[in-house]
């Protein structure tokens, strides 16, 4: 199986799957599957801007309303995690995991999927420990903080994938894990990007929940994104334990770094995307205690055995089957002729009927509007230690300081990229 692996999005959709196409003809090979590594910008229309955290300079339509829409559809199966730049009221609809698009699934706040017999997982969002150990608690409209802060990570997403124990062949995560620097060549990554010194020296850059998970499900593949450059590393587990290769990759501009093809073993074709058994007995165990306020959530209070909710789970899959929900458009799409946007749409939450089903399906409540986020003082509980501030800012330029020297989007896969 060949699966192409894109850094960041930013929305940039068409000029992907276009270079991916071309590389199909001049290769004269068959790439099955797109994987993103986040800030992917879901915005189906102009409404959806305003939950997107970005410069308002940057605050654009983009292209994936086109395939949101069904004017276009992408060429190759996609596969996504969210970012720190994204249409965060779209992806909390999704929580779970569920088709952003037609041909284009969203891996959600956390997710384990499997794409013929190979097993994808995936962590959205970036590390910010002040907000780790909080719950869910933002609710739309976002005000000034919740645009921030409902992407960051936290513990209860993290502890879910800690629970896994089958083998994951590819995993991703927007931040790097914390430490990977000491893997790969960090000398050439500094001479770089010169202000990530500091953090390299030391061991602040990145994040410490994605190095515990790397430490935990110890993946065949690891791809991340977020910092705009290349980076590759390979973690040895153990002293006889199996090996993590890494790669980050940049964003989707003119002469970047930002695809890579990889060749994976896999089962013959065709592919096709389905749930997860394992991982939809965690989401069984610990939705009950879904956090949707600011309170940590009580893992204690998860009291389903997981043995039977892998039975139950086996069973419902077997009598279902397990491709995922179909899509199902919740939102208006966008109209180019139209030069304002339609203040009439709705700012509040949208239950998307995708994850009405999956959760009718589990058994379970629906969670996400549930409770109003009240304003409660978090868990007292020490907070993991922090990574650098600066770097895990979701202030980091869309745009660096060496783009505007290229001239043309690279067109053809050199294997540089």
């Amino acid at each position: 199986m060949k699966i192409a692996v894109e850094g960041c999005m930013h929305g940039d959709l068409d000029n992907v799957y276009a270079t991916l196409l071309h590389l199909q003809e001049v290769e004269q090979i068959k790439i099955d599957l797109l994987i993103c590594c986040g800030d992917f910008q879901a915005v189906r229309n102009k409404k959806d801007l305003e939950s997107l955290n970005v410069p308002l300079k940057y605050q654009a339509m983009n292209s994936f309303w086109k395939y949101y829409s069904g004017e276009k559809v992408a060429p190759f199966p996609t596969i996504f995690i969210g970012g720190n730049h994204e249409a965060s009221n779209y992806l909390w609809e999704l929580y779970f995991g569920g088709w952003a698009a037609p041909n284009i699934y969203f891996l959600g706040f956390a997710g384990i999927v499997k794409f013929g017999n190979v097993r994808i997982g995936g962590l959205s969002g970036i590390y910010k420990a002040n907000h780790y150990r909080l719950g869910h608690f933002e609710k739309l409209p976002y005000n000034d903080q919740d645009i921030r802060s409902i992407y960051h990570v936290r513990e209860y997403d993290v502890h879910k994938l800690m629970q896994v124990q089958e083998p994951i062949d590819i995993f991703l995560t927007h931040d790097w894990p914390v430490g990977i620097t000491d893997h790969g060549d960090s000398e050439k990554l500094i001479r770089q990007k010169p202000h990530f010194t500091q953090e390299v020296m030391e061991r602040r850059l990145g994040s410490r929940a994605a190095a515990d998970l790397m430490a935990k499900l110890k993946p065949s593949h690891w791809f991340s994104a977020h910092l705009h450059c290349k980076f590759s590393a390979l973690v040895q587990h153990g002293n006889n334990g199996p090996v993590t290769k890494f790669l980050a990759l940049d964003k989707c501009l003119p002469g970047r770094k930002f695809l890579q093809v990889i060749e994976i073993e896999s089962g013959a074709g065709p592919f096709d995307l389905q749930y997860d058994e394992e991982w939809l007995a965690v989401t069984k165990k610990f939705t009950p205690i879904f956090p949707r306020t600011r309170m940590r959530a009580n893992f204690s209070d998860a009291k389903l055995n997981i043995e039977e909710c892998r039975r139950f789970v086996r069973n419902k899959l077997q009598t279902r089957g397990s491709k995922p929900f179909e899509f199902v458009r919740t939102a208006p799409c966008h109209n180019p002729s139209q030069s304002v946007a339609n203040n009439n749409l709705s700012s509040g939450h949208c239950r998307n009927p995708q994850t009405e089903a999956l959760l009718q399906l589990l058994e379970l409540q629906y969670c996400l509007d549930t409770s109003v986020a009240q304003v409660e003082k978090p868990s007292q509980s020490p907070l993991l230690p922090t990574g650098s501030v600066d770097y895990n800012s979701e202030d980091i330029p869309i745009d660096d300081d060496d783009e505007d020297d290229v001239d043309e989007l690279q067109e053809k896969y050199d294997g540089k990229v």
